[in-house]
């Protein structure tokens, strides 16, 4: 099997190294490479890589995902999140390969407190959100052989994500004021790395189980739970901090204006994808318990 990953430096695909790496030979690429063109913002030279590569699957762990940054950006955010996408999944087709592409819960407009299941509407809030949506239907309407993860609140040991910043910050100020009204599930990288590798193992079995999946961690929880659950982790390994974990301040969303709407709600239903792939998704509090020790230990 070969494989070309696209975004291996990020959070997921660092991950997805270690996890696609048995499956055979893979190809992992960033918006720096030099051998082939991994720049999702160059669409000839995505379709030009795709072709000499040949690949059996791509996975294209590669997004725009700067939020915020996006209102004010949004053709960029399309080219990266839809345009590229819709190269991926000519070229997927006309190879005949296997493509696997990453969505987020930002496609839903988060009202309510049921779980989103994949059929559900979908009404995206912000322009990533609508340019992740994009994404999937040029993926759908291809006719290519695929799988779609949509998942929430992504972090690992490695990059920048929520829960490092609170780590930075909880040591640097005196009061910090977390959102506790939009509530999803921490999703680790390595998990959705495993997953990854499984699922691809699965489809080249049995290619009925190709389609739109959620995954995520089981549960639920506030960005202030997560938190003050991150603060708990660090002082119960030893790590001083200003701010302990009840000394955190709850606030609504409306206390924390940001340029980009976040949906409310963000759990998401991952019945399909435990079903299809005989999976048990762990709790959330399993992977941030690791994250959290293996971060604080490389700043010792």
């Amino acid at each position: 099997m070969r494989i070309l990953l696209l975004g291996k430096n990020g959070q997921v695909g660092w991950e997805l190294q270690r996890s696609l790496a048995p499956l055979g030979n893979l190809i992992a690429l960033d918006s720096r490479s030099l051998d082939h063109c991994g720049d999702l913002s160059n669409l000839e030279g995505l379709r030009s890589t795709v072709r000499r590569v040949k690949p059996d699957v791509i996975v294209n762990a590669a997004a725009y995902t700067s939020v915020d940054q996006a209102e004010n950006e949004p053709d960029l955010a399309y080219q990266i999140n839809a345009e590229a996408v819709s190269v991926l999944a000519q070229e997927a087709l006309g190879l005949g390969a296997l493509l696997v592409h990453y969505s987020t819960d930002y496609v839903f407009a988060g009202e309510g407190e049921k779980a989103w299941m994949e059929q559900d509407p979908v009404a995206p809030l912000n322009i990533y959100g609508a340019s992740k949506l994009k994404g999937e239907t040029a993926i759908q309407t291809s006719g290519c052989k695929h799988l779609i993860f949509r998942t929430s609140w992504v972090y690992a040991a490695r990059g920048n994500n929520f829960a490092k910043t609170i780590l930075h910050l909880a040591k640097t100020r005196k009061t910090l004021s977390i959102v506790d009204d939009q509530t999803g599930a921490p999703t680790g990288a390595e998990l959705l790395a495993d997953v990854t590798a499984h699922a691809i193992r699965s489809v080249f079995r049995q290619p009925e189980l190709g389609g739109l999946y959620h995954l995520a961690a089981a549960g639920e929880t506030s960005w202030f739970g997560y938190a003050r659950f991150v603060l708990e982790q660090a002082q119960a390994f030893g790590a001083k901090h200003n701010i302990a974990a009840n000394e955190l301040t709850a606030v609504s969303t409306a206390a924390y204006p940001t340029p980009a709407a976040r949906p409310r709600n963000s759990r998401l239903n991952t019945q399909k994808l435990e079903s299809a792939f005989a999976l048990h998704l762990p709790d959330w509090q399993t992977g941030l318990v690791r994250m959290v020790k293996e971060t604080l230990e490389r700043a010792l």
